[in-house]
């Protein structure tokens, strides 16, 4: 076991435990920093699905909030952002169970998005949650924007 590469040679480290894993060399591997390294994995996960959340939360809210500065650049990020979950939650299907948290978590982003591109004042913006999972998902949603691009 060579922890030692795993702190001066990441990626010398990553082919090495791949290498060790092919060959059923299980005595050999790092097992500390392995864990570590597949739970960072998850997280990451977690974090992009919060963060994309968090972007089509707030491109909704200006699309809410300032219905004078539509653009088709608000459309194409609210249209990828949900095709981008979408994907991921497909492809990890068990992120589904980390919804409410990424939920949680996308609307403070979207927030501050908002507050941070716009002149929009904070308190007139919702303090809850305004939408379901569905509608964020939805290409139809809201019933004014124009999906084809």
């Amino acid at each position: 076991m060579n922890t030692k590469l795993y702190e001066t040679d990441f990626y010398g480290w990553t082919v090495e435990q791949a290498k060790l894993l092919t060959l059923g060399n299980l005595d050999g591997l790092d097992l500390v920093n392995l864990v570590e390294e597949i739970e960072s994995l998850g997280k990451q996960k977690q974090q992009e699905l919060s963060n994309r959340l968090g972007v089509l939360i707030g491109h909704l809210l200006k699309w809410q909030y300032q219905p004078q500065k539509r653009s088709r650049s608000w459309q194409v990020t609210i249209q990828l952002q949900r095709e981008e979950i979408q994907d991921l939650l497909a492809d990890n299907p068990s992120l589904k169970s980390y919804l409410d948290k990424a939920l949680s978590k996308g609307f403070r982003l979207g927030l501050a998005l908002i507050l941070a591109e716009t002149s929009i004042k904070k308190s007139i913006l919702p303090h809850e949650f305004p939408y379901s999972f569905e509608q964020l998902l939805d290409l139809n949603f809201p019933d004014d924007i124009n999906v084809e691009f």
